[in-house]
């Protein structure tokens, strides 16, 4: 298995973690709890449970050297085999990979459609929208199919060619692209009241959704509790600092979130559109503000929506790969084989979602009130993943050897730093999770 270089592990998670969640998610959960307070304890509960995960992740899988399953069984305090039912959350990233990468085809769509003309009413942009997901079931195969083809063809190349080549290019292009986009916003008028509007904490529009929606937002952005980060860090030389490499990645990801959070306040402010605009932020609310500005809103326009099918690539080749390994190791499949098996896998069930979002088959694919798609989503996002967390502090918390885990962290940073990793680990993190998920389950 080829090995990640220290800047490629970098690269290569924060690539994981800067998603749709960050460009698209954060600034409309943002808006809908008022700015600067929701900023304020998302960034504490990425400080405080997002990174501690992360780093629980990375040390699983730097030291288990192995895929998910066998990551955990080789580092419990007994080798006990049952650890290896840990190894469910590679079928929460193929189940994600599945309708994320029909969003991404969506993006494209926009991508495309940026080039002729953009809505220059809501109501045209929603209808336009509609239209898109039920009823252009051909066009959305056909973009699906070169997302799908595009994320086979990148990890099929491996860890050296494939993820740590695309990451070191795309990485840097989206930040670039987010970059001159912000700068592009200084010019703005708004640029000062979307300073304002995320900065400056107004606590009256906190509650406990508001913390709730926080931490899941710190908790998801990061990419856990779907076996990349674990299985990133397997292919990352045992010597290799994993504690700051945590951090870069945690500084990474949070600094596109709130960037990407300025532009887009900048850009509703300076239309003077509401910050509350929700999912349909992006695809219906944007496309607007950008046809007002004309030639120049289309460069923006496609400028944004490229940063965002970068951000959505580097996730997404980051989903299948624990899978990957995982029949590599434990069916000795080359790489080719177990790309085009785990490739064929998300490739359908991505066709099932988004046949099941259309007028002509939503009906027969939609269970206990929701689509697949939307059926996906809840399993992974609302149940899978949190687990899986879980799972995960419980195991280094109570299963793996304490003396080990603090030489691991004692050549990195001191024994304060460990100790605090450990009883929020053990504790703090597992019931905050835990609250978070019986919440959304409506059992709190």
């Amino acid at each position: 298995m080829n090995k990640f270089s220290r800047i490629g592990f970098i690269l290569a998670a924060a690539g994981s973690a800067v998603g749709l969640g960050n460009v698209w998610k954060f600034p409309y959960v943002t808006g809908e709890y008022g700015g600067g307070a929701f900023v304020l304890i998302y960034l504490l509960a990425i400080l405080f449970i997002g990174l501690t995960v992360f780093i629980a992740e990375t040390i699983i899988g730097q030291n288990g050297q192995a895929d998910v399953s066998s990551s955990f069984i080789n580092l419990s305090k007994t080798k006990n085999e049952n650890w290896k039912f840990a190894g469910f959350m590679i079928i929460t990233a193929l189940i994600i990979l599945s309708f994320y990468s029909v969003v991404l085809g969506w993006i494209l769509n926009y991508i495309i459609t940026s080039f002729s003309s953009l809505p220059t009413e809501a109501k045209i942009a929603g209808a336009n929208f509609e239209k898109l997901i039920s009823n252009d079931i051909f066009l959305l195969v056909i973009y699906h199919t070169i997302i799908a083809g595009s994320v086979i063809f990148i990890v099929i190349k491996g860890i050296k060619e494939g993820i740590e080549k695309v990451n070191f290019i795309l990485m840097p292009l989206l930040a670039l692209i987010l970059i001159g986009l912000l700068i592009y916003s200084f010019s703005l008028d708004s640029f000062s009241k979307a300073i304002s509007f995320m900065f400056t904490p107004d606590f009256s529009k906190i509650d406990g959704n508001a913390l709730l929606a926080a931490l899941g937002q710190a908790f998801f952005t990061l990419s856990l509790g779907v076996g990349t980060i674990l299985t990133y860090s397997a292919s990352l030389p045992k010597e290799t600092n994993f504690f700051k490499s945590s951090i870069y990645v945690a500084i990474l990801d949070t600094a596109i979130a709130l960037i990407a959070g300025l532009i887009i306040f900048s850009f509703l402010f300076e239309a003077g559109a509401p910050s509350t605009a929700g999912p349909g932020l992006v695809f219906i609310s944007l496309p607007v503000i950008f046809s007002a500005w004309g030639v120049w809103g289309q460069v923006i326009a496609i400028s944004f929506f490229i940063a965002l099918i970068f951000a959505g690539i580097t996730s997404a080749v980051s989903m299948i790969e624990p899978s990957l390994r995982f029949f590599i190791e434990r069916f000795k499949m080359t790489r080719i084989k177990a790309t085009i098996l785990c490739g064929s896998i998300f490739y359908i069930l991505g066709i099932i979602a988004l046949l099941s979002m259309s007028k002509t088959f939503g009906t027969e694919l939609t269970f206990f009130d929701k689509s697949v798609f939307d059926l996906m989503d809840f399993m992974t996002s609302t149940i899978m993943m949190p687990i899986a967390a879980i799972l995960t502090c419980i195991f280094l918390g109570f299963f793996v050897d304490k003396e080990f885990l603090k030489g691991k962290f004692i050549k990195h940073t001191n024994i304060f730093v460990f100790n605090s990793w450990y009883f929020l680990v053990r504790f703090i993190v597992p019931i905050a999770i835990t609250i978070l998920l019986l919440n959304k389950l409506g059992v709190i």
